[in-house]
């Protein structure tokens, strides 16, 4: 008698091979263990805590009562893209047209966007290291390669223009990375993005996909967007959106700015996906864009006293080797440190996913570990939270790795 043998999966490899968020698997956790009743404080998501602001929600409220409930076009209202482009302009010093503008359902899709109009399989995609989680697999299910480049913590974590140099291969497409950054708070100055820029200029066949969805909240100055450099624009797609500087998280409202014929591909790809995104966000967006940035210079107020109180505890645990971050609103420190250190139940503390694990356990602190990021010797913890819960927190950190 034949053996029967189990059907294999029916999933496909590209989704076989995808690594689930590390951010939201974190989250879930933690959220698994507050149903239990204990006390946790999650550090783990890149959420604001503040409210969208009023006039935001009021300009929703009335695209409601005014019946705009129906299809937009794919890319975008043309008031919508219209208001980007003017915040551009204005801003950035970048002039587009409306053409130029794919609005998406949140930054994410803009980027996967941008990666799957371009990216063809075997390509190789630069990504800046430590970078966002979900660019690398972004990048994999696009079928590219992804070439991490990993900054040293000496430079805060920010790759270099010789590295890229170094890293450019004839089957390069394009770079990605984000500034302000998501994990490290490192942001690129005009003068490390302007020799980028003159590498990229030397290397005709190589785009960039920069991530400035962090852009408002910026402690050290002026933001620089990479495509002011003239002699690269058209092979700069920017990406940007409403979460983070207008606390607009679940409104999942983003952008696109390229070549018309980029944003084109974008659109096309847009169409047979999700089309045009919620026509009410689209409204709020366009409010908050003609309200200008307020709002967010409070809450960039609010975040540079969240890291500095994080960082007055965390600089002072031995072991935790945690650089100043200047933007974004993360500490990201080194914590090999601990690595080999026993906890007190016994386990060994192997790595930084331990480390996440024996703190959520003990502290009842989450955070995400550095693998996900393209550093495991590092963590990500989140100061977008109340003073008192952030204090609270990296108190119970400070305990809980002293233990070790």
């Amino acid at each position: 008698m034949s053996e029967v043998l189990a059907p294999a999966s029916p999933l496909s490899n590209r989704l076989l091979a995808l690594t689930e968020s590390a951010t939201i698997a974190m989250a879930k956790k933690a959220r698994e263990l507050a149903a239990q009743g204990v006390d946790v404080i999650s550090l783990s998501f890149g959420e604001p805590d503040f409210q969208t602001p009023q006039y935001i929600k009021d300009a929703a409220k009335k695209a409601i009562d005014d019946g705009f409930t129906f299809y937009t076009p794919v890319p975008g209202t043309l008031e919508l893209r219209q208001a980007i482009c003017g915040k551009l302009l204005k801003e950035n010093d970048l002039s587009y047209q409306p053409n130029n503008i794919v609005v998406s359902t949140g930054a994410k899709q803009a980027l996967a966007n941008a990666l799957l109009s371009l990216v063809n399989p075997g390509d190789e995609v630069i990504v800046f290291s430590p970078y966002w989680v979900s660019y690398e697999e972004m990048v994999k299910l696009a079928e590219g390669v992804p070439v991490p480049l990993v900054g040293a913590l000496e430079n805060d974590y920010k790759a270099t223009a010789a590295q890229l140099e170094a890293a450019i291969t004839p089957r390069t497409k394009l770079i990605l990375y984000s500034s302000p950054c998501n994990p490290t708070g490192a942001v690129f100055s005009k003068e490390e993005l302007g020799e980028i820029a003159a590498v990229l200029a030397r290397h005709p066949h190589v785009y960039a996909l920069a991530d400035e969805i962090y852009e408002y909240i910026n402690f050290v100055g002026e933001h620089y967007s990479l495509a002011r450099f003239a002699e690269i624009k058209d092979r700069v797609i920017t990406v940007n959106g409403f979460s983070k500087g207008y606390a607009m998280t679940g409104w999942r409202l983003g952008y696109l700015a390229a070549r018309a014929d980029i944003a084109a591909a974008c659109d096309k790809l847009q169409g047979q996906i999700t089309s045009g995104t919620c026509s009410i966000a689209q409204k709020a967006g366009a409010a908050a864009l003609r309200g200008g940035h307020g709002s967010a210079e409070e809450m960039v107020a609010a975040y540079r006293r969240r890291r500095d109180l994080v960082l007055a505890i965390a600089q002072d645990i031995p072991g935790l080797v945690t650089p100043t971050p200047s933007g974004a609103f993360y500490v990201f420190p080194d914590v090999s440190a601990f690595f080999g250190r026993t906890a007190p139940d016994g386990q060994v503390i192997r790595n930084a996913s331990d480390l996440a694990l024996y703190l959520l356990s003990d502290a009842h602190v989450a955070a995400v570990s550095g693998d996900a990021f393209g550093a495991p010797q590092c963590m990500r913890f989140s100061t977008a939270a109340a003073d008192d819960k952030l204090v609270e927190a990296f108190q119970r950190i400070k305990r809980s790795l002293a233990k070790l």
